[in-house]
C-alpha cells in the first residue's frame, strides 16, 4: 500500500476520525442488538404458547417491510438529511422494542401486535439503510478500509449477540432482551446526534423535483452500470440457489445429525471467518476489487459441500470458517466499489436498488429448501447450492464490466450520462 502524501498526513488518518468512530460504535452496537432478536423473539414467542410458525411470521414480518420499502428510503434519503432520517429511525426503533420489552414483560403477548411492531422497525430499517452507503465514504478518505473495520465490527457482534441474548434470557426474561435491543437503538441515535457529516461535494446536491422522478432517475442510473445490475442480477442467482437454501438446510442437518451444540460451534467458525474476512479486506487492495472478491466466493463451497457430504464436525467447522471469510472480503469488495464508483447525489437511491435486489431472491430459495429437500434429499440439495457457488463466481468472472472494473478511492462527484462508455465510468 502506499504512503500518505505529507498533504494527506496533514488532512489526518484516512479511516479513524471522531466522526467515523462515532458511526463506527453507532454501526456495531446497532449490530449487537440486531442479532439478539432472533434469541429473544424465538424465546419470547415460544415461552407464551406459540409455535415455531409464529416465530417464522414475527421475522418474515420484519423483512417484508424491509424489502417493500427500501426503494423508497433510497428515494427519501437522497431528498432529506441522511443523518436526521437515521436518527429518526433509531428513535422509531428504540420506542417499538421498548413496547415490546413492555409487553413481554407484563404477560401480554398477543401475535398480531408482535407482528405490527416487526413490521414498523421494517419500515424504519428501510429508511434508515440507504443513509448507510453515502455516510461512510463521507467520513473517511480511505473507504475500503472503513467498510473493513465495520465489518469486523459487525461480525464480532454477530458472534456476540446471540449468546449475549442467551445469557439475558436467562437472568432476567425474553422482555429483557429486547430492553437491551431498545437501548442498542438509544446509542446508535446518540452516536448520529454527536456526528458531524462534512458537506456533500460541491455539484452532487440534488435539484428539486417530484418523488417519481427521484425514483425513475435512481432507476435509470442503477440500470445504466452493467457492472453494477450485472452483480445484482447473478446475485439473485446466488440467493436462490445457495444462500436461500443454505442456511435452513444446514441448521436441520447438522441439529439432527450432531446436536444443537454442533450447530452452535458451525455458526461461529462462520462468524470467526467473517472477522478474518474483514481484517483481510483492510490489508489488500486489489486493482479490480470485484475481481478479487468474485475469486474469494470460490471459497464459499466448503459451508454447504461439507454437510452434503456428511463429513465430521471439524471439517464443516472449517468450510464454514473459509466461507465465511470468502463472504466477507466480498462483501468489503463489493461495498467499496458501490460507495465510490456511483455519483453521491444518487448513491442512496441506487444503494437502496442494490440491497433490494439483492434479498429479493432469498426468502425464495429458503421457502423452496424444504420442498426440495423432500424431492431430491437435503444432502443433494446442499451439493447443489455448493456446486452452484462455484458456478455463480465463475459467472462474475466471465462478465467483462464486472470483472474488469477498476478501483476508484474517490465518490464521483457526478452522474454521467448513461450512455457513457463502461471503461470512462470505472476512470
Amino acid at each position: 500500500m502506499a504512503k500518505a502524501s505529507p498533504a494527506e498526513a496533514a488532512e489526518g488518518h484516512p479511516v479513524w476520525s471522531r466522526d467515523f468512530a462515532l458511526f463506527f460504535v453507532a454501526r456495531a452496537v446497532a449490530r449487537l442488538g440486531d442479532t439478539m432478536l432472533p434469541v429473544a423473539l424465538a424465546a419470547g414467542l415460544l415461552q407464551h404458547g406459540h409455535g415455531a410458525g409464529a416465530v417464522g411470521l414475527a421475522m418474515a414480518a420484519t423483512a417484508a417491510a424491509f424489502a417493500g420499502f427500501v426503494v423508497l428510503g433510497g428515494v427519501i434519503a437522497d431528498r432529506f438529511s441522511t443523518r436526521r432520517l437515521m436518527i429518526g429511525s433509531d428513535l422509531v426503533r428504540l420506542g417499538t422494542q421498548a413496547l415490546a420489552a413492555a409487553l413481554f414483560f407484563s404477560g401480554h403477548v398477543v401475535l398480531w401486535e408482535i407482528c405490527a411492531i416487526g413490521f414498523v422497525n421494517g419500515v424504519a430499517s428501510a429508511v434508515f439503510q440507504p443513509g448507510v452507503a453515502s455516510t461512510t465514504p463521507r467520513l473517511a478518505r480511505d473507504v475500503q478500509g472503513a467498510n473493513g473495520a465495520i465489518r469486523v465490527a459487525e461480525s464480532a457482534a454477530q458472534l456476540g449477540g446471540p449468546a449475549l441474548a442467551g445469557l439475558l434470557v436467562g437472568l432476567a426474561s425474553p422482555g429483557g432482551v429486547f430492553a437491551a435491543h431498545a437501548a442498542t437503538y438509544a446509542v446508535s441515535a446518540l452516536c448520529l446526534l454527536l456526528l458531524r457529516l462534512p458537506p456533500l461535494p460541491a455539484g452532487t446536491t440534488p435539484e428539486p423535483s417530484t418523488f417519481r422522478a427521484d425514483l425513475v432517475e435512481g432507476w435509470r442510473e442503477f440500470r445504466s452500470r452493467t457492472w453494477l445490475w450485472g452483480v445484482i442480477a447473478v446475485w439473485c442467482l446466488y440467493m436462490l440457489t445457495v444462500w436461500g437454501p443454505s442456511l435452513p438446510l444446514v441448521a436441520t442437518e447438522v441439529v439432527q445429525e450432531h446436536g444443537a451444540g454442533a450447530y452452535g460451534l458451525v455458526n461461529s467458525a462462520l462468524g470467526a471467518g467473517t472477522v478474518v474476512g474483514g481484517l483481510l479486506a483492510l490489508r489488500l487492495r486489489p486493482r479490480r476489487m470485484l475481481r478479487a472478491g468474485a475469486i474469494s466466493l470460490f471459497a464459499f463451497v466448503g459451508f454447504p459441500a461439507t454437510v452434503g457430504l456428511g463429513l465430521d464436525v471439524p471439517a464443516m467447522a472449517v468450510g464454514a470458517a473459509l466461507a465465511g471469510a470468502g463472504m466477507s472480503f466480498w462483501g468489503v469488495m463489493w461495498a467499496t466499489s458501490v460507495q465510490t464508483q456511483v455519483p453521491a447525489d444518487v448513491l442512496n437511491r441506487i444503494h437502496a436498488y442494490e440491497v433490494a435486489g439483492s434479498l429479493a431472491m432469498m426468502p425464495v430459495g429458503q421457502a423452496l429448501a424444504g420442498p426440495s429437500a423432500s424431492a431430491l434429499g437435503a444432502e443433494n440439495v446442499l451439493l447443489i447450492a455448493g456446486v452452484m457457488s462455484v458456478v455463480v463466481a465463475a459467472i462474475l468472472l466471465a462478465v467483462r464490466p464486472i470483472r474488469d472494473l477498476e478501483r476508484a478511492d474517490a465518490p464521483a462527484a457526478r452522474s454521467l450520462p448513461a450512455d457513457e462508455p463502461e471503461r470512462a465510468r470505472a476512470e
